[in-house]
């Protein structure tokens, strides 16, 4: 099976937004200040999460600059250097469990657990741009972030765009992986349903039972006979329902050559008999009627 698109989108973001991150987190650059008086006008200071560069362009930078403002205690240095950390163990959670869950060198991805690492990296790139966000905010209040006073100033530098950047491709990867939980959900669905069909039915109000075909109960007559109950219908010794067709009377002959057995004979005064003539094999009796 190939690996859907939204598990390779997301396996490719995410590692970008890992590494963004992480420059942008040990990176000094969150802070641009110049214009310092008694200074060259190319002098430039960068201000990081963990440390200080003085940078001249006739020199080469120089770090671990002094905080002489209690730049460091401020309090959006303090939370962004927390969460930033967090943010950063996070997503290599987040890198693992994906790993595990997409398995590219297998035939089937496991979509719930690539789904559950979207959320972890989702959850991630909030916690990188919580930080971002408040330092930003707070970029030119001396109160917050402490800087020297004017004509001093200051500016954003190139680790706080990282930082946007990195926040955004992890919300980005992880959105793309939690996608995954549309088929795992679509199977469950269709397993729960597979089971409820295959097990049988209870019986409700709305329930419509059938019955089987009744039995006709009267039956056809040709010429005068009544036919046999078939067998599929059932034993020939119950009782018969309906009532016979009438026989036609005996007829009456005035040549005795052609009157059967129990047939009327009319001679030339008009008084009639019935005949007493035997049964022959060739003619029908009267009693085999």
């Amino acid at each position: 099976m190939r690996t859907p698109v939204v598990m390779t989108l997301g396996m490719v973001l995410v590692p970008c937004g890992l590494l963004l991150n992480l420059t942008g987190t040990l990176a000094p650059g969150w802070r641009l200040v110049k214009g310092f008086l008694n200074e060259p006008v190319d002098v430039v200071l960068y201000q990081g999460l963990w440390d200080m560069c003085r940078e001249q362009s006739s020199r080469e930078r120089e770090c671990g600059q002094t905080d002489k403002w209690g730049y460091f205690a401020a309090t959006p240095v303090v939370v962004a250097r927390g969460l930033m950390v967090t943010s950063l163990a996070v997503t290599a959670l987040g890198l693992l469990l994906a790993s595990l869950g997409v398995r590219c060198w297998q035939d089937e991805p496991r979509f719930l657990l690539a789904g559950v690492s979207g959320v972890v990296l989702f959850l991630a790139g909030l916690l990188s741009l919580i930080p971002v966000s408040w330092y930003n905010h707070f970029l030119a209040d001396r109160a917050v972030l402490p800087a020297p006073a004017s004509p001093v100033t200051v500016e954003v530098s190139y680790s706080l765009v990282l930082g946007y950047l990195g926040s955004c491709l992890l919300l980005l990867g992880g959105f793309s992986l939690a996608l995954s939980f549309a088929p795992w959900c679509e199977e469950c669905c269709y397993r729960s349903h597979k089971k409820t069909a295959g097990s049988p039915r209870r019986p409700s109000i709305s329930t419509v039972y059938v019955e089987p075909a009744l039995t006709p109960a009267i039956k056809y007559y040709s010429d005068g006979q009544h036919r046999p109950r078939p067998a599929e219908f059932g034993a020939t010794d119950k009782p018969k329902v309906g009532f016979p067709m009438p026989r036609p009377p005996p007829k009456a002959y005035n040549n005795p050559g052609d009157v059967l057995d129990g047939e009327t004979v009319t001679d030339s005064q008009g008084a009639s008999s019935r005949s007493t003539r035997p049964c022959h094999s060739s003619l029908p009796c009267d009693s085999d009627l």
